[in-house]
Protein backbone atom coordinates (compact mmCIF):
# COMPACT_ATOMS: atom_id res chain seq x y z
CA UNK A 1 0.00 0.00 0.00
CA UNK A 2 1.50 3.36 -1.03
CA UNK A 3 1.54 6.40 1.24
CA UNK A 4 -1.50 8.06 -0.31
CA UNK A 5 -3.62 4.93 0.06
CA UNK A 6 -2.42 4.63 3.65
CA UNK A 7 -3.48 8.24 4.25
CA UNK A 8 -6.95 7.44 2.90
CA UNK A 9 -7.23 4.42 5.18
CA UNK A 10 -6.05 6.44 8.19
CA UNK A 11 -8.60 9.22 7.48
CA UNK A 12 -11.41 6.70 7.27
CA UNK A 13 -10.42 5.09 10.58
CA UNK A 14 -10.44 8.53 12.25
CA UNK A 15 -13.81 9.43 10.72
CA UNK A 16 -15.48 6.13 11.56
CA UNK A 17 -13.78 5.68 14.96
CA UNK A 18 -13.45 2.03 14.03
CA UNK A 19 -11.02 -0.25 12.18
CA UNK A 20 -13.88 -2.59 11.26
CA UNK A 21 -16.10 0.13 9.75
CA UNK A 22 -13.13 1.67 7.94
CA UNK A 23 -12.37 -1.74 6.46
CA UNK A 24 -15.98 -2.09 5.27
CA UNK A 25 -15.93 1.38 3.71
CA UNK A 26 -12.66 0.83 1.86
CA UNK A 27 -13.33 -2.77 0.88
CA UNK A 28 -10.14 -3.98 2.58
CA UNK A 29 -9.60 -6.77 5.10
CA UNK A 30 -9.51 -5.48 8.67
CA UNK A 31 -6.01 -6.89 9.07
CA UNK A 32 -4.82 -4.81 6.12
CA UNK A 33 -6.26 -1.66 7.67
CA UNK A 34 -4.60 -2.45 11.01
CA UNK A 35 -1.24 -3.14 9.37
CA UNK A 36 -1.44 0.07 7.32
CA UNK A 37 -1.94 2.18 10.45
CA UNK A 38 0.91 0.41 12.25
CA UNK A 39 3.23 1.09 9.31
CA UNK A 40 2.28 4.79 9.23
CA UNK A 41 2.87 5.13 12.98
CA UNK A 42 6.21 3.33 12.67
CA UNK A 43 7.30 5.53 9.77
CA UNK A 44 6.33 8.75 11.59
CA UNK A 45 7.59 7.58 14.97
CA UNK A 46 4.45 8.77 16.78
CA UNK A 47 1.23 7.25 18.04
CA UNK A 48 -1.67 8.46 15.92
CA UNK A 49 -4.63 6.61 17.45
CA UNK A 50 -5.94 5.78 20.89
CA UNK A 51 -7.49 2.32 20.83
CA UNK A 52 -10.01 0.76 23.19
CA UNK A 53 -12.20 -2.32 22.75
CA UNK A 54 -15.12 -0.15 21.55
CA UNK A 55 -13.69 3.10 20.27
CA UNK A 56 -10.81 4.54 18.25
CA UNK A 57 -9.90 8.22 18.46
CA UNK A 58 -6.97 10.29 17.23
CA UNK A 59 -4.23 11.52 19.55
CA UNK A 60 -3.18 15.16 19.29
CA UNK A 61 -0.54 14.12 16.77
CA UNK A 62 -3.15 11.98 15.02
CA UNK A 63 -5.58 14.90 14.71
CA UNK A 64 -2.85 17.13 13.26
CA UNK A 65 -1.83 14.41 10.79
CA UNK A 66 -5.49 13.82 9.86
CA UNK A 67 -6.00 17.49 8.94
CA UNK A 68 -2.82 17.48 6.82
CA UNK A 69 -3.91 14.25 5.10
CA UNK A 70 -7.30 15.75 4.23
CA UNK A 71 -5.66 18.71 2.50
CA UNK A 72 -3.13 16.56 0.66
CA UNK A 73 -5.71 14.03 -0.56
CA UNK A 74 -8.09 16.78 -1.64
CA UNK A 75 -5.29 18.47 -3.62
CA UNK A 76 -4.45 15.18 -5.31
CA UNK A 77 -8.07 14.54 -6.22
CA UNK A 78 -8.48 18.06 -7.62
CA UNK A 79 -5.22 17.81 -9.57
CA UNK A 80 -6.20 14.51 -11.17
CA UNK A 81 -9.69 15.77 -11.93
CA UNK A 82 -8.37 18.88 -13.67
CA UNK A 83 -7.29 16.95 -16.75
CA UNK A 84 -9.67 17.10 -19.72
CA UNK A 85 -12.06 14.20 -19.86
CA UNK A 86 -11.41 13.07 -16.28
CA UNK A 87 -14.63 12.47 -14.32
CA UNK A 88 -15.11 12.03 -10.58
CA UNK A 89 -15.27 8.45 -9.38
CA UNK A 90 -15.62 6.47 -6.20
CA UNK A 91 -18.21 6.14 -3.44
CA UNK A 92 -20.42 9.15 -2.66
CA UNK A 93 -22.41 8.83 0.57
CA UNK A 94 -25.42 11.16 0.75
CA UNK A 95 -28.08 11.54 3.46
CA UNK A 96 -31.29 13.16 2.19
CA UNK A 97 -34.69 14.27 3.46
CA UNK A 98 -37.03 11.43 2.47
CA UNK A 99 -39.74 13.42 0.69
CA UNK A 100 -37.18 15.36 -1.31
CA UNK A 101 -35.45 12.14 -2.25
CA UNK A 102 -38.60 10.56 -3.65
CA UNK A 103 -39.81 13.66 -5.50
CA UNK A 104 -36.62 15.26 -6.81
CA UNK A 105 -33.57 13.04 -6.41
CA UNK A 106 -34.54 9.44 -7.20
CA UNK A 107 -36.60 10.11 -10.38
CA UNK A 108 -33.66 11.99 -11.90
CA UNK A 109 -30.81 9.72 -10.80
CA UNK A 110 -30.50 7.79 -14.09
CA UNK A 111 -29.24 10.94 -15.82
CA UNK A 112 -26.67 11.59 -13.09
CA UNK A 113 -25.37 8.02 -13.10
CA UNK A 114 -25.23 8.03 -16.90
CA UNK A 115 -23.07 11.17 -16.80
CA UNK A 116 -20.89 9.86 -13.94
CA UNK A 117 -20.88 6.06 -14.32
CA UNK A 118 -17.86 5.62 -12.01
CA UNK A 119 -19.57 7.22 -9.00
CA UNK A 120 -21.19 4.71 -6.65
CA UNK A 121 -24.01 6.53 -4.86
CA UNK A 122 -25.04 5.36 -1.38
CA UNK A 123 -28.19 7.14 -0.13
CA UNK A 124 -29.59 7.14 3.39
CA UNK A 125 -32.81 8.89 4.40
CA UNK A 126 -33.70 11.11 7.33
CA UNK A 127 -34.15 14.62 8.72
CA UNK A 128 -32.20 14.19 11.97
CA UNK A 129 -28.87 15.77 12.82
CA UNK A 130 -26.10 13.76 11.18
CA UNK A 131 -22.49 13.61 12.36
CA UNK A 132 -21.02 13.40 8.87
CA UNK A 133 -17.47 12.71 9.96
CA UNK A 134 -18.30 9.97 12.45
CA UNK A 135 -20.93 8.29 10.23
CA UNK A 136 -18.79 8.39 7.10
CA UNK A 137 -21.27 10.53 5.11
CA UNK A 138 -19.97 12.98 2.50
CA UNK A 139 -22.91 15.41 2.42
CA UNK A 140 -26.55 15.86 3.46
CA UNK A 141 -29.55 17.44 1.73
CA UNK A 142 -31.77 19.30 4.17
CA UNK A 143 -34.88 21.50 4.20
CA UNK A 144 -35.19 24.62 6.34
CA UNK A 145 -33.08 27.41 7.77
CA UNK A 146 -29.61 26.19 8.63
CA UNK A 147 -28.50 26.23 12.25
CA UNK A 148 -25.00 27.17 13.30
CA UNK A 149 -22.80 24.10 12.92
CA UNK A 150 -19.38 22.93 11.87
CA UNK A 151 -20.73 22.23 8.37
CA UNK A 152 -20.66 24.37 5.25
CA UNK A 153 -24.01 24.80 3.52
CA UNK A 154 -24.75 25.60 -0.10
CA UNK A 155 -28.34 26.52 -0.91
CA UNK A 156 -29.63 24.63 -3.95
CA UNK A 157 -33.28 25.76 -4.12
CA UNK A 158 -36.14 27.68 -2.53
CA UNK A 159 -39.46 25.85 -2.15
CA UNK A 160 -42.82 27.58 -2.49
CA UNK A 161 -44.98 26.90 0.59
CA UNK A 162 -48.78 26.75 0.75
CA UNK A 163 -51.49 26.65 3.43
CA UNK A 164 -53.82 23.67 3.05
CA UNK A 165 -56.87 22.02 4.54
CA UNK A 166 -59.23 19.20 3.58
CA UNK A 167 -62.76 19.92 2.25
CA UNK A 168 -64.17 18.29 5.41
CA UNK A 169 -62.25 20.76 7.56
CA UNK A 170 -63.47 23.76 5.52
CA UNK A 171 -67.01 22.47 5.70
CA UNK A 172 -66.79 22.38 9.49
CA UNK A 173 -64.72 25.49 10.26
CA UNK A 174 -65.22 27.66 7.16
CA UNK A 175 -62.80 29.26 4.68
CA UNK A 176 -60.66 31.94 6.36
CA UNK A 177 -60.43 35.21 4.41
CA UNK A 178 -57.43 36.64 6.27
CA UNK A 179 -54.83 35.40 8.77
CA UNK A 180 -56.32 37.80 11.32
CA UNK A 181 -59.60 35.89 11.09
CA UNK A 182 -58.40 32.49 12.22
CA UNK A 183 -60.23 32.52 15.54
CA UNK A 184 -61.97 29.19 15.98
CA UNK A 185 -59.61 27.44 13.55
CA UNK A 186 -57.03 24.83 14.47
CA UNK A 187 -53.80 23.57 13.04
CA UNK A 188 -52.04 20.23 12.92
CA UNK A 189 -48.97 20.72 15.08
CA UNK A 190 -45.57 19.87 13.63
CA UNK A 191 -43.04 19.27 16.37
CA UNK A 192 -39.54 20.60 15.71
CA UNK A 193 -36.82 17.97 15.95
CA UNK A 194 -34.45 20.72 17.11
CA UNK A 195 -36.50 22.30 19.90
CA UNK A 196 -39.33 19.86 20.58
CA UNK A 197 -41.83 22.73 20.29
CA UNK A 198 -44.63 23.18 17.77
CA UNK A 199 -43.82 25.23 14.69
CA UNK A 200 -46.20 28.17 14.20
CA UNK A 201 -48.06 28.88 10.97
CA UNK A 202 -46.45 31.67 8.98
CA UNK A 203 -48.04 34.29 6.73
CA UNK A 204 -46.66 37.18 4.68
CA UNK A 205 -48.87 40.26 5.22
CA UNK A 206 -48.01 43.62 3.63
CA UNK A 207 -44.38 42.66 3.29
CA UNK A 208 -44.00 41.46 6.87
CA UNK A 209 -43.96 37.92 8.20
CA UNK A 210 -46.45 37.05 10.92
CA UNK A 211 -46.35 33.85 12.97
CA UNK A 212 -49.61 32.47 14.33
CA UNK A 213 -50.01 29.47 16.61
CA UNK A 214 -53.46 27.88 16.67
CA UNK A 215 -54.82 25.19 18.98
CA UNK A 216 -53.59 21.76 17.83
CA UNK A 217 -55.70 18.69 18.54
CA UNK A 218 -52.89 16.52 17.18
CA UNK A 219 -49.17 17.04 16.77
CA UNK A 220 -46.68 14.95 14.79
CA UNK A 221 -42.97 14.96 14.01
CA UNK A 222 -42.95 13.36 10.54
CA UNK A 223 -43.82 14.96 7.21
CA UNK A 224 -45.96 12.10 5.91
CA UNK A 225 -48.04 11.93 9.11
CA UNK A 226 -48.48 15.72 8.99
CA UNK A 227 -49.78 15.49 5.42
CA UNK A 228 -52.02 12.47 6.13
CA UNK A 229 -53.61 14.19 9.12
CA UNK A 230 -54.52 17.17 6.94
CA UNK A 231 -56.29 14.89 4.46
CA UNK A 232 -58.37 13.59 7.36
CA UNK A 233 -59.62 17.12 8.08
CA UNK A 234 -57.82 17.51 11.40
CA UNK A 235 -56.48 21.02 10.83
CA UNK A 236 -54.51 23.50 8.73
CA UNK A 237 -51.01 22.67 7.55
CA UNK A 238 -48.25 24.45 5.64
CA UNK A 239 -46.06 22.38 3.32
CA UNK A 240 -43.98 22.82 0.16
CA UNK A 241 -46.28 23.08 -2.86
CA UNK A 242 -44.57 20.21 -4.72
CA UNK A 243 -45.66 17.83 -1.95
CA UNK A 244 -49.30 18.81 -2.38
CA UNK A 245 -49.71 19.08 -6.18
CA UNK A 246 -51.48 15.75 -6.59
CA UNK A 247 -53.77 16.31 -3.59
CA UNK A 248 -54.66 19.79 -4.91
CA UNK A 249 -55.48 18.44 -8.36
CA UNK A 250 -57.66 15.65 -6.94
CA UNK A 251 -59.43 17.99 -4.52
CA UNK A 252 -58.29 16.05 -1.44
CA UNK A 253 -56.80 19.30 -0.14
CA UNK A 254 -57.68 22.95 -0.75
CA UNK A 255 -55.30 25.89 -1.05
CA UNK A 256 -56.26 28.49 1.56
CA UNK A 257 -55.17 32.11 2.04
CA UNK A 258 -53.22 32.20 -1.26
CA UNK A 259 -52.73 35.99 -0.93
CA UNK A 260 -50.84 35.49 2.35
CA UNK A 261 -48.32 32.72 1.61
CA UNK A 262 -45.71 31.41 4.03
CA UNK A 263 -42.13 32.37 3.27
CA UNK A 264 -40.27 30.09 0.90
CA UNK A 265 -38.26 27.29 2.46
CA UNK A 266 -34.57 26.85 1.62
CA UNK A 267 -33.09 23.55 0.53
CA UNK A 268 -29.37 23.18 1.19
CA UNK A 269 -26.55 20.73 0.75
CA UNK A 270 -24.17 20.53 3.71
CA UNK A 271 -20.69 19.06 3.98
CA UNK A 272 -17.98 19.09 6.68
CA UNK A 273 -16.06 22.31 7.18
CA UNK A 274 -12.92 20.28 7.78
CA UNK A 275 -12.95 18.95 4.21
CA UNK A 276 -12.47 20.75 0.96
CA UNK A 277 -15.34 20.18 -1.47
CA UNK A 278 -14.48 16.98 -3.34
CA UNK A 279 -15.16 16.67 -7.08
CA UNK A 280 -17.80 14.00 -6.37
CA UNK A 281 -19.72 16.27 -4.02
CA UNK A 282 -19.26 19.28 -6.31
CA UNK A 283 -20.78 17.60 -9.38
CA UNK A 284 -23.61 16.18 -7.27
CA UNK A 285 -24.50 19.63 -5.92
CA UNK A 286 -24.32 21.20 -9.39
CA UNK A 287 -26.61 18.46 -10.68
CA UNK A 288 -29.08 19.00 -7.83
CA UNK A 289 -29.30 22.72 -8.60
CA UNK A 290 -30.33 21.85 -12.17
CA UNK A 291 -32.82 19.22 -10.98
CA UNK A 292 -34.59 21.67 -8.66
CA UNK A 293 -34.55 24.39 -11.33
CA UNK A 294 -36.44 22.07 -13.67
CA UNK A 295 -39.23 21.27 -11.20
CA UNK A 296 -42.40 23.22 -10.45
CA UNK A 297 -42.63 24.73 -7.00
CA UNK A 298 -38.88 25.12 -6.59
CA UNK A 299 -36.79 28.10 -7.49
CA UNK A 300 -33.07 27.83 -8.02
CA UNK A 301 -31.11 29.48 -5.26
CA UNK A 302 -28.39 31.89 -6.30
CA UNK A 303 -25.00 30.26 -6.36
Amino acid sequence: MDRFDAMRVFCRVVERHSFTLAAEDTGLPRSTVTDAIKQVEARLGVRLLQRTTRHVSPTLDGEAYYQRCLRILSDIEDAEGAFAGAKPKGVLRVDVHGTLARHFVLPNLPSFLETYPDIELQITEGDRFVDLIREGIDCVLRVGTLQDSDMIGRRVAMLEEVTLAAPAYVERFGTPAHPDRLDGHRMIGFRSSATGGLLPLEFQIDGAVREITLPATISVNAAESYFAAAKLGLGLIQVPRYHAEEALRSGELLHLLPDYPPTQTPVSMLYPRSRQLSPRVRVFIDWLVKVFAGQNGAETAPG
